[in-house]
């Protein structure tokens, strides 16, 4: 696939969203010799009333935004080719010499700001949120946990470059890993089975040096959550990521709740696949190709198509959401082509002082490209839409919700997938894309019902944690799929998971946000134009409110309990008329 747009941005040249009042102009905020003494004189300053209180936070906000760009131009960089020598340094050693002391700094601007929050209080519902929030983190913040994070920070990146070195020999042209996915796509059974093979025993070959980046993560994460008085690790996570609204007991309900619910769905849709395809046996190879004999969907053969097209399928959607991509790809705020050396996986990124979003993704040419792009571009609007909010903290929403925006552009945004597809494409594209749903969510189950087993069993060795994961993965896959002979590869599933090694526990959002993203598609269906209204006017409240309030201001509820649940995935099942 032709590749355009990988010039990167100029991120110097990025225009602020607003007039630095407190950061000197052309501050280097990656030396510690200049961001330092900006964090220590908020220390020192003298407050002495509500209004100083508040021009305080409007200074920290500015510095904490500028600061945390830099470190997420590094980021992006050192992720948009992993073998570059100086990009992979220049980031370890912000992660090394300048964030840990940052860190410390930031926990004694937490204490100063609580107390005086006591003295000179400000508007108590606006800072309702924020103070819950920082009085969490000031009980969690150990200063002895900070160089055992740094030490996390360089094994992900260590993580990133195993993965991003990874391509296959196949055909006699080189791929990386998502390009092989396509040929999963293809008729013939003899080309998908090679390819997948290839693949897989291509991450057979570093399975040894994950499984020892994978040891060190969970030896420093234990030792993390025991300085920090917690339990375990999930007890850490939790309150890390400031769940207050569910608990690790809730997640485990919803576990059972999937696996009643979702993998007999599931266990159809298969069943059906089998009987389409007229195969004896289904096999890991067979779950992406058309079972009715129909070419792979390719929606797009150059990167600039796939923009085209995905910004008019917004801009049908929504005009305001169509405009808004359609500046972020004319500033060339994208990443899309998969290419070798760059990291796996997508993300969006906020480029927080100048308030604009960076969309990262390995396109290949599939349909699920489309849905990929969208996914992130509803992470970029929700980081505009919150953009204008006055706390820094506030321009981020719970991460639950998060999903909703990513998500919910899926499902509202893809009623037009026919930008890319004849009629009949078309309806398959959608009717993938609900399968994908339910299989995302017993995935997600999988993941995170793992992620619990791990770090309730901190010193569990190899050969348990295989057997462990090949059980609780038995619960959610459907046993119809025929993996003799791919034993081994089947007990290293896990490893293709980047949340499992970078972002530890953030995986049941995921589910969670799915459930209320049907819920935004059933109102949409029902009344278009006030489904996005509501929803656009809750990726405006940021994180400047609790999730159930974000959650009721979409018209939606946040609630997965089984009672919830059951309509929604009828929904689906109707959608795809099982």
């Amino acid at each position: 696939m032709e590749a355009t747009l990988t010039t990167e941005p100029n991120f110097d040249k990025l225009p602020r969203f607003e007039k630095r009042q407190f950061v000197p102009e052309g501050a280097c905020l990656t030396d510690k010799e200049q961001v330092l003494p900006l964090f220590k004189e908020l220390l020192k300053r003298n407050i002495s009333s509500s209004l100083e209180l508040k021009t305080w936070v409007k200074d920290r906000s500015e510095l904490e935004a500028a600061f945390d760009q830099e470190g997420i131009i590094l980021y992006i960089r050192m992720t948009s080719q992993t073998d570059d020598l100086k990009r992979a340094a220049d980031y370890k050693q912000f992660v090394e010499t300048v964030a840990p002391q940052v860190e410390i700094l930031v926990d004694q601007l937490n204490w100063k700001y609580i107390k005086l929050f006591e003295r000179s209080p400000l508007d108590p519902h606006y800072y309702a949120i924020y103070n819950r929030v920082l009085k969490s983190d000031i009980g969690l913040f150990r200063q002895d946990n900070v160089p055992l994070e740094t030490q996390l920070h360089l094994l992900s990146q260590e993580y990133q470059k195993v993965c991003g070195a990874m391509s296959v020999p196949f055909r006699n042209e080189e791929y990386t890993l998502p390009q092989m996915a396509k040929f999963l796509f293809e008729q013939d059974r003899n080309l998908r089975a090679a390819a997948f093979r290839a693949a897989a025993h291509r991450r057979l070959q570093d399975k040894e040096r994950l499984e020892d980046i994978f040891d060190k993560m969970v030896k420093l994460r234990h030792q993390i959550a025991e300085q920090a008085d917690c339990k375990d690790f999930s007890e850490f996570q939790f309150r890390h990521y400031h769940r207050f609204d569910y608990t690790p007991e809730d997640c485990k309900i919803f576990h059972s709740t999937i696996e009643r619910c979702v993998t007999p769905l599931l266990k159809e849709i298969f069943q059906r696949r089998k009987a389409q395809m007229r195969l004896g046996d289904l096999r890991p190879w067979d779950l992406a190709v058309d079972p009715s004999g129909r070419p792979p969907l390719k929606p797009f053969q150059h990167v600039d198509h796939l923009i085209s097209g995905v910004t008019e399928m917004l801009s049908r959607t929504d005009s305001e959401l169509g405009l808004e991509f359609q500046d972020i790809a004319e500033m060339r705020l994208m990443d899309l082509t998969s290419r070798k050396g760059k990291a796996p996986g997508g993300y969006q990124q906020t480029l927080a002082e100048a308030r604009k979003p960076f969309i990262f993704m390995n396109a290949v040419g599939l349909d699920q490209d489309v849905m990929t792009l969208l996914h992130e571009a509803g992470h970029a609007f929700h980081a505009l839409a919150a953009a204008s909010q006055f706390l820094y903290s506030y321009r981020h929403a719970p991460m639950e919700f998060c999903e909703v925006a990513s998500m919910g552009m899926e499902l509202l945004a893809g009623d037009f997938i026919s930008v890319f597809y004849n009629p009949e494409d078309a309806r398959r594209s959608r009717i993938s894309h609900f399968e994908d749903i339910l299989e995302t969510l017993a995935w997600v189950a999988t993941i995170d019902a793992f992620q619990f087993w791990i770090y309730e069993h901190p010193t569990h060795p190899r050969k348990e944690r295989i057997q462990a994961w090949l059980a609780i993965r038995r619960r959610f896959a459907p046993a119809i799929v025929d993996w003799r002979g791919l034993e081994e590869i089947e007990s290293y599933l896990w490893q293709r998971q980047l949340h499992i090694f970078e972002a530890p526990f953030y995986y049941i959002e995921y589910a969670i946000a799915q459930l209320g993203t049907l819920q935004l598609w059933l109102g949409y269906r029902r009344e278009p134009q006030k489904a996005l209204s509501d929803f656009k006017r809750a990726l405006s409240l940021g994180g400047s409110k609790s999730l159930p309030e974000i959650f009721e201001t979409a018209g939606i509820k946040f609630d997965f309990s089984q009672e919830t649940m059951i309509p929604f995935i009828k929904a689906v099942e109707e959608e795809i008329n099982i």
